[in-house]
């Protein structure tokens, strides 16, 4: 059968179409200054170099393993993210999975889909085989920023004791929030009844659950994932699985995706939840960070790159700090420009009259007007002890989700 394009004027739309993308693609890597963008969408160096006049690319999301940080540094882009996205979605979708290889309430709804009658306590006893109490059990999290610290508020509503692994991270927060810090991952594997992953995947941590650390978990504990995929070796999670040395896995995000049974080393393994890397999603989470990704695009067509950026994650790869002042104006669109919200250097656009004494010295944009006072040196301002540095503000963890 000949599958035949709708045609007008005697040209197939299907053409018209391939040339249309073909125009807009052009387009975008010639005029593009700003780029926001999902997971699904990889960036390496060739790509980023292909862009002409991009200089800021917002992740909408908190983590960025699938863009070429230091590339883009090295080319003048600044690389964002969204930490705080989806902090309470994922955590909530965290503890579903927990309680679901706890209390097995997959496996049982497959169960009775499938016909099996479950009616005396024996046929319960083998059916819900492997249910196991909550309270009291110890709940693993590597990785303790926004994302691991809501899911340690929630699991110890449930009665888990929480411990958590950080290396990045200050001392102090396991105080105020009642949970016990471990200073080595050996010993978060070791005492953890259920390990739960919260952190960013970097070339650091790739296979951070292998064969050698699937080892010194403790015999038959569960596993979660709702971070990155490439975090865990999927080849050893799948044998694990099969020798019971691991009860049950949940896994939100995968090595390869989109994740199918039908294929890949977890096919034929037992015990496993698997759902397609949707833990941060909800309607009000999408929005809000679609807004939050949109705005930290003005702050860099407004400000100055990256200094006026509040989640740039790679201010360190940077060769040149590439304020927009020195973007070639022409080549961008008036509405991206910055015209609208500040004036380009040398020139200072006055009302007459001037400025009001209030506002002398400070336009928008942050240019400053030219006067005769005299300059005055402020002392630096030292952070409050115990107060985060600012580089630890901007992002929730070097290696957290």
């Amino acid at each position: 059968m000949e599958l035949r394009l709708p045609t007008r004027g005697g040209v197939q739309l299907g053409e018209l179409a391939l040339k249309f993308r073909a125009v807009v693609n052009m387009q975008v890597l010639n005029e593009a200054v700003g780029a926001m963008m999902y997971h699904t969408i990889t960036l390496t160096r060739e790509d980023l170099e292909k862009f002409k006049a991009l200089r800021v690319i917002v992740r909408i999301g908190s983590g960025y393993d699938n863009v070429d940080i230091k590339a883009a540094g090295e080319l003048g882009i600044a690389v964002c993210n969204i930490p705080s996205a989806a902090v309470e979605e994922t955590a909530d979708s965290t503890i579903c999975h927990i309680l679901n290889l706890y209390r097995r309430n997959t496996w049982l709804y497959q169960a009775l889909r499938e016909g099996t009658r479950v009616q005396s306590v024996e046929q319960i006893r083998e059916v819900a085989s492997g249910a196991a109490r909550i309270r009291g059990e110890t709940l693993g999290l590597i990785g303790f920023g926004r994302t691991g610290q809501a899911v340690a508020v929630r699991a110890k509503a449930f009665g888990f004791s929480v411990i958590f692994y950080d290396p990045y991270l200050q001392d102090g927060i396991e105080r105020s929030l009642g949970v016990q810090r471990v200073y080595t991952l050996q010993d978060l594997l070791y005492q953890s009844d259920c390990v739960s992953l919260h952190c960013n995947l970097n070339e650091h941590n790739h296979h951070l659950i292998n064969d050698f650390t699937i080892k010194q978990m403790r015999q038959g504990a569960f596993l979660v994932n709702a971070a990155r995929g490439g975090l865990v070796d999927e080849k050893a999670l799948a044998q694990a699985l099969k020798e019971g040395r691991i009860r049950g896995a949940a896994l939100d995000v995968h090595e390869s995706e989109p994740f199918s049974f039908a294929q890949g080393p977890l096919k034929d393994a037992p015990n496993l939840i698997c759902t397609p890397h949707t833990a941060w999603y909800s309607e009000q989470a999408s929005l809000e960070m679609r807004e939050a990704a949109a705005t930290e695009i003005r702050r860099a067509i407004t400000g100055r790159i990256p200094e006026s950026l509040r989640n740039c994650v790679n201010k360190e790869f940077f060769v040149t700090s590439a304020p927009w002042s020195v973007i070639d104006q022409q080549a961008i669109h008036p509405e991206l420009n910055g015209a609208t919200y500040r004036y380009p250097p040398g020139i200072v656009g006055v009302a007459p009259g001037g400025l009001p004494a209030a506002m002398e010295g400070i336009i928008p944009g942050g240019i400053p007007v030219t006067h005769n006072l005299p300059t005055v040196a402020h002392p630096s301002q030292a952070p409050s002890p115990n107060q985060p540095t600012k580089h630890g503000d901007n992002r929730e963890h070097p290696n957290e989700q």
